[in-house]
């Protein structure tokens, strides 16, 4: 079979400790083609050890390399800029969340995938975890009936990376990433709700199918920080149903403190649902009976390798689920741009969806 040949936009600390080693275990399917990011040096020494036939600094370079699949992994704020152009270019695209910082932007990618015909799956791990895939197979399969309420929750281990006194936790030592990758506002759009929110709703709204209607914000920025380190988000969703989104900033210091606490709690007409990523537990309650999901505190561990892995599936023509397609991740979006706003003005932020005129606020 003819090897899919991979680009890469945005080499940085997470493509070079978490998707090409990925990658590179399935490099009997993969032609290692071109690679770009900033800094000559370094972007040498990827290319090196990765094999990429060439290295650029311009990401056009890697493009015109004719590819067929195509990793956007570059600061937030050129994310529709570099996958736009991957997708025109004909490539299958993994973009690194979150996917934008305007949602018209994100809404953009996903219908320029869809004229292009490719496949746009967006970062987002722990979707691919069997913990994740499960519940969501037991809410598809039994459910709550008509949902009222969610609640989600998250802390995580970003008070210094967020505040500039860290570097990212995981990072590859080799390629640290640019602090103001995550806290100029300009490229990441913002802070906790940017770095880590993102994942708690794309998990959230992929196990309930829920879309956000209108939103109102609260968020802090303790220790001097550019960026807020804590949120806490009230939301509408379009059927009606309400819920509460929060986020903090929790410290890697404390001990036992877990890096990852993240819980999800829906009730519904006929039952209620739960999760806890630290405990690996999800339970679906209901007047006739309890069915549980528990793999343990590993079962809920987070790690990246499903989605590059879904990339080459989806690439090569195989029947997989894209766990995290670009409409979840546009879904995403439009909240975390809405809660922004709202922050911003004071007032509740109403989210323009596509096939509506303008936002609006009230």
């Amino acid at each position: 079979m003819k090897r899919l040949r991979l680009g890469v936009i945005g080499a940085g600390s997470w493509v070079v400790a978490s998707h090409l080693p990925t990658l590179a275990a399935r490099a009997d399917e993969l032609e290692f083609v071109g690679v770009c990011r900033e800094g000559a040096d370094l972007l040498e020494q990827i290319r090196e050890r990765f094999g990429f036939q060439l290295a650029s600094e311009d990401y056009r370079d890697v493009l015109a390399a004719d590819l067929d699949l195509c990793i956007v992994a570059s600061p937030t704020a050129f994310h529709h800029e570099h996958a736009s152009a991957a997708l025109l270019a004909g490539a299958h695209v993994l973009v690194e969340k979150p996917v934008t910082i305007d949602p018209r932007d994100a809404w953009d990618l996903v219908a320029v995938a869809a004229a292009e015909q490719r496949h746009l799956v967006c970062s987002f791990g722990w979707n691919y975890r069997p913990l994740l895939v499960r519940a969501r197979e037991l809410m598809s399969a039994t459910g709550v009936g008509p949902i009222e309420h969610v609640a989600i929750r998250m802390a995580s281990f970003t008070r210094e990376l967020l505040a500039n006194r860290g570097a990212y936790p995981k990072a590859a030592p080799e390629a640290i990433p640019e602090q103001r990758t995550w806290t100029d506002p300009t490229l990441s759009g913002g802070g906790y709700a940017q770095a880590q929110l993102t994942h708690a709703l794309a998990a959230a709204l992929w196990i309930t199918g829920q879309r956000g209607s209108e939103v109102a914000a609260f968020m802090s920025a303790p220790l001097a920080a550019p960026v807020e380190l804590h949120d806490a988000i009230i939301l509408r969703f379009g059927d009606g149903a309400i819920g509460s989104l929060s986020g903090a900033s929790s410290h890697s210091d404390a001990v036992d403190a877990p890096e990852n606490e993240l819980d999800i709690h829906v009730i519904g007409r006929d039952g209620q649902f739960e999760l806890s990523i630290e405990r690996g537990v999800a339970r679906l309650l209901r007047p006739d009976g309890e069915q549980t999901v528990d793999l343990g505190p590993a079962g809920g561990a987070y790690d990246c390798v499903g989605p590059p892995l879904a990339l080459v599936d989806l690439a090569a023509g195989r029947d997989v689920v894209n766990q995290s397609p670009g409409e979840l991740g546009a879904r995403t979006v439009e909240i975390l741009a809405a809660a922004y706003e709202s922050a911003r003005s004071g007032r509740r932020a109403v989210i323009a969806h596509p096939d509506q005129p303008a936002a609006a606020e009230a």
